[in-house]
């Protein structure tokens, strides 16, 4: 009876079997204290900081429908005569890719779903990544210590690109295979190593034999590899930076205001998750993409009608479309500058955008740490450039489906080009110009709210007959969001002689910094705040309604 009782209570005393195989597993992985650390981090609430929630989450969208594409595909370029379920390609001869892909709309249970789920999350992906990326230009959030961060998001969506490029040229279609036709050529205008990069990606003469195995091996293996563990730095930094936050009551550069990340941050992020891959679902549902089967395998003596790209690479296509066909002809060689100029123009665009945060940081001159985001009309430089690039931008997108707007407008596709060309060069300069106008303009308005309060809409007639509008003071919240931003000092190159009369040697790189330094701080990009003494005077009732 003893033994019983001392039993009982040895497995009284015991801990759950649970809560020792966490024990066991914290002591060896350290993922208690780990969790405690961070599970209870504080995130800022904000709309505008979903979008790069809706780029992870199509993400993972794209990984779990590619898995389940990749039991059915067959990425081989072997010639095979269809005999599927689809009657109108009966007979006709396809490579095993076209015909996998085919049965995978056709005959796999759930197959053309899952292919038009992974098709859009892949678009969606990219145009959250690019207006997640505007969000944090337009804003300055990629100041320091976020600059590495920058990067790994600006590789995220350049590898996006590459990725979605392989992805749609699998099915080897008349489309994607025309597409692929496309990058060939240019391939061989590089001039010296043109052909040999050709001969070694296509394994010999195109369309060859290889290109689709090799763009199976690189869109499923190596680029999403590539992007997962980009992602999982670029989370990790933000854990380690703390998330930037908007300006308001109570926040500062040395605190977070916001929800703990467990439970409530984590049980609104997993109703978003669901609530983007039913939007996502439902697009597919509805929306067909991609219908190989209307296009027909490709081959190499016909091109499909209205051959575009996905959007995200109209912009090189636009390039591509809109420059002359200028060409070199020397030492029995030819060099065509139609397409070299702009393949050197699309990268030298992205190495621009990727090093912006560092130029900006120089030519500043701040070290310091920056956790509160700017109001885009307080930086009305970077809120011009960044309005520039996507002026031009939309203008190639334009260029690169120049036929589709002739067709669909019954336009010239001469009159499209030449407007694309003209557009490039003056677009980007008006819209520079117009955005800064309209930001020292907010900035203005900003000053006279603070100075005379807001407008009520209340008229009043005052004793000798003059009727004026009753402003309502603001509140202090209101009034620290109106006046809390930073106004830097232009940099200032000195005296150009020194003490003894001599004459100062400045750098070239020294005066270009002043110079963007005044462009970016000077009297034309700003408008001064308005001094405790301005708002004491005007408040006290001296001229204040």
């Amino acid at each position: 009876m003893s033994n019983e009782t001392s039993a009982t209570t040895t497995r009284r005393g015991q801990a759950p079997r649970g809560e020792r195989i966490a024990d066991w597993a914290d002591g060896r992985l350290g993922i208690y204290s780990l969790a405690k650390s961070n599970m209870r981090k504080i995130f800022p609430d904000h709309w505008s900081f979903m979008l790069g929630e809706v780029a992870l989450y199509s993400f993972i969208i794209i990984i779990l429908t590619g898995v389940y594409l990749t039991l059915f595909f067959h990425p081989s370029m072997a010639e095979v005569t269809y005999h599927g379920s689809y009657v109108p390609m009966q007979g006709i001869r396809m490579t095993q890719a076209f015909e996998s892909t085919l049965n995978i709309s056709f005959d796999v249970r759930g197959g053309l779903l899952i292919r038009q789920i992974h098709h859009w999350a892949a678009l969606v992906f990219l145009a959250a990544m690019m207006v997640h990326m505007m969000r944090v230009f337009f804003t300055g959030a990629f100041r320091k210590p976020r600059e590495v961060n920058w990067l790994f998001g600006f590789l995220l969506f350049v590898l996006g690109m590459f990725t979605g490029f392989t992805g749609y040229s699998l099915p080897d279609d008349l489309l994607s295979g025309t597409g692929v036709r496309f990058i060939e050529g240019v391939i061989l205008a590089m001039p010296l190593v043109g052909s040999y990069l050709q001969f070694f990606i296509f394994g010999g003469e195109f369309p060859g034999h290889d290109i689709i195995p090799r763009f199976f091996t690189v869109h499923v293996l190596l680029l999403p590899g590539i992007m997962l563990g980009l992602l999982v730095a670029h989370l990790i930094l933000v854990f380690y930076h703390k998330h930037t936050q908007f300006p308001g009551a109570g926040k500062t550069n040395n605190n977070v205001v916001g929800m703990p990340l467990l439970p409530v941050y984590m049980a609104k992020a997993g109703g978003f998750f669901f609530l983007v891959f039913g939007v996502i679902a439902a697009i597919a549902a509805i929306a067909s993409i991609n219908p190989v089967w209307a296009i027909g395998p490709y081959r190499p003596d016909q091109v499909s009608t209205g051959a575009q790209p996905d959007w995200y690479m109209g912009f090189a296509e636009g390039l591509v479309r809109v420059m002359p066909g200028w060409e070199w002809n020397f030492w029995g060689h030819t060099v065509n500058f139609g397409v070299l100029i702009p393949i050197l123009i699309f990268p030298l665009v992205l190495v621009a955008i990727a090093v912006y945060p560092f130029v900006e940081s120089w030519v500043r001159g701040d070290k310091r740490e920056h956790h509160i985001l700017d109001r885009p009309r307080n930086v009305p430089t970077r809120t011009g450039f960044g309005v520039a690039w996507l002026i031009a931008y939309f203008v190639m997108l334009i260029g690169g489906g120049n036929d589709l707007w002739a067709t669909h407008f019954h336009l010239s596709i001469n009159s499209i080009t030449w407007f694309v060309r003209i557009a490039f060069f003056v677009g980007p300069v008006l819209g520079f110009i117009a955005t800064k106008r309209i930001c020292l303009g907010l900035q203005r308005r900003d000053k006279d709210k603070v100075l005379h309060g807001r407008e009520s809409g209340i008229i009043k007639r005052l004793p000798h007959g003059e009727f004026i509008e009753v402003h309502e003071p603001l509140d202090q919240e209101q009034l620290h969001l109106l006046t809390q931003h930073e106004q830097p000092e232009p940099l200032e190159l000195g005296p150009e002689v020194d003490e003894n009369g001599v004459r100062r040697k400045i750098p070239r790189s020294q005066k270009l910094r002043a110079k963007l330094s005044e462009s970016y701080y000077g009297e034309d990009s700003v408008i001064a705040k308005p001094t405790v003494e301005e708002y004491k005077e005007i408040t006290s009732g001296h001229g204040h309604h």
